[in-house]
């Protein structure tokens, strides 16, 4: 009997969520411990502008040097503060890098809460603070300026929070708007009453380039600079929902891995998730994760 394509890749969905959906529960579970036992750490290359790490093969932090690599962050990129008795995770921004759960999950609803510092670190320095969750990210390490994994990015910037970017590999399907008809250069932005847009990191051969970001939904959604927001991420099978503080902002349909020699596209409906250190101090507190049955009805 010879199955049609639409069955095998609904069977494939079914399959690779459930696998990693196993240790999840329908009661909140808490990600961020004290002593980080559940994540790993992955630092990029530091600044030339940085004056420690003297002897290191330093560069633009993106491109030129060497990274520092898996579980090595001898300044602290990453660290756990007890406040209140509850953990909280500090990232000074100082060097690019991402904070990364040990295991892959799929089907589940993330939840967290987030503040912006004070510092700025180059090559960052004169621009918006900058940082991001990575989900369904997949090894290995670096593969986005040698630092983040293959991932559709939930970006958290100042004034963007809940935009969409498509890192080293990953494609979606979005209900997108140009933000202005007579000038594509200013990009797309969400619009739920929008035609299907395509957007991936890279086009295929043969293929026009795909536009790899766009902005949230119109509208201001974001707390001032040093007040918590509430940030909630809904995953399930290749479709996922951003939230910002109550509002949802982004939804991202068809998931999928997109190589770059224009192989078949792959379902992407689990991996790690990986918070980013990207040029700004910025703080994270109830990291909790939740078993997802369905998507919800967000209407």
């Amino acid at each position: 009997m010879k199955l049609k394509p639409i069955l095998i890749f609904s069977v494939f969905l079914l399959l690779s969520t459930s696998v990693f959906s196993q240790d999840l529960t329908n009661k909140w579970t808490s990600l961020l411990t004290k002593d980080g036992r559940n994540f790993d750490v992955f630092i990029g290359i530091p600044h030339k502008s940085l004056t420690s790490l003297p002897g290191w093969d330093k560069g633009d932090g993106m491109n030129t040097g060497t990274p520092l690599g898996l579980n090595n962050d001898p300044l602290h990129v990453f660290s756990i503060e007890m406040v209140d008795g509850q953990p909280v995770l500090h990232i000074s921004g100082e060097i690019f890098g991402g904070y990364s759960t040990k295991k892959e999950y799929g089907n589940y609803h993330l939840k967290a809460e987030f503040k912006w510092g004070e510092k700025k670190y180059e090559p960052k320095l004169g621009i918006k603070r900058d940082n991001g969750i990575l989900y369904h990210g997949k090894e290995p390490h670096g593969q986005f300026w040698h630092v983040w994994l293959r991932s559709p990015e939930f970006q958290v910037q100042e004034g963007d929070m809940g935009d969409l970017f498509s890192l080293a590999g990953v494609g979606s399907d979005v209900h997108a708007r140009l933000k202005d008809s007579t000038n594509k250069k200013l990009g797309w932005i969400y619009d739920p009453a929008a035609p299907s847009q395509y957007f991936a990191s890279w086009g295929i051969p043969g293929a026009p380039v795909p536009p790899s970001n766009l902005s949230h939904l119109k509208g201001d959604f974001e707390k001032p600079n040093g007040e918590w927001n509430v940030i909630e991420l809904y995953c399930f099978g290749d479709k996922a929902v951003h939230v910002v503080n109550g509002h949802v902002v982004m939804v991202v349909e068809h998931l999928r891995t997109v190589p770059k020699d224009g192989s078949p596209a792959t379902p992407l409906t689990n991996g790690h998730i990986q918070f980013q250190s990207e040029g700004a101090e910025a703080y994270y507190r109830n990291i909790q994760i939740t078993k997802l049955d369905k998507m919800p009805d967000f209407k």
